[in-house]
């Protein structure tokens, strides 16, 4: 087994961890959360770019690359929906897995055909989108952890007890995972129809 696919195994091999550390709660389960989820990002990146550096592209690596990826960020958007104080809405999280079966499905019946469906920039500019928002989202609990620790109250709770400038930005913080989330559905929701869109052939 060659370098590129050995990094993408490992990154499945993280997943677990980065469930338990969400589920388990606590600023320093998050703070590991972070990292793990970072690392998992940059293996990514790096399979990728040692595979077509060395010419190293195998079937194990296109079918495994993205199944890692999907793997890691649906774990990262279902563990959140269990976290209340980020309101994260299932239905969103639902929009997200379902592309990514959609375009799977539509993937394998290309291979079938002998047809190979590249990741196009709308594909990757999502994934991008959703690792940026994951790792928001990690940030925000890291905060709310580190004041629950201090304060004895959320973060935003305690900017707007501090007076009527924070009020407005403890409203803000308190609604970025949410529209970050949103940002990141209607992305993934566009990056969806235009494969779509591009290989609807492949289904007639």
């Amino acid at each position: 087994m060659n370098l590129p696919n050995k990094l993408t195994l490992a990154r499945i091999c993280l997943v677990p961890f980065f469930i338990f550390c969400v589920e388990f709660g606590g600023f320093w389960s998050y703070i590991s959360a972070l990292i793990i989820f970072c690392i998992a990002s940059i293996t990514d990146f790096f399979d990728g770019l040692l595979a077509r550096k060395y010419n190293e592209i195998t079937s194990l690596g296109i079918f495994i690359d993205p199944l890692a990826d999907k793997l890691l960020i649906s774990a990262a958007f279902i563990c959140f929906v269990d976290v209340k104080i980020i309101d994260i809405p299932a239905w969103m999280v639902v929009i997200i897995i379902s592309r990514e079966f959609l375009i799977t499905g539509l993937r394998s019946i290309a291979a079938s055909k002998n047809i190979v469906i590249p990741a196009d920039k709308y594909g990757k500019f999502k994934t991008s989108s959703q690792i940026t928002v994951i790792i928001i989202i990690l940030l925000v609990l890291i905060l709310n952890e580190a004041s629950i620790k201090t304060f004895n109250v959320p973060y935003y709770e305690f900017l707007k007890h501090n007076g009527s400038p924070y009020y407005v930005l403890a409203v803000i913080m308190q609604k970025i995972p949410y529209w970050a989330t949103l940002i990141a559905t209607i992305l993934t929701m566009f990056s969806g129809w235009n494969y779509m869109r591009k290989h609807i052939g492949v289904l007639k």
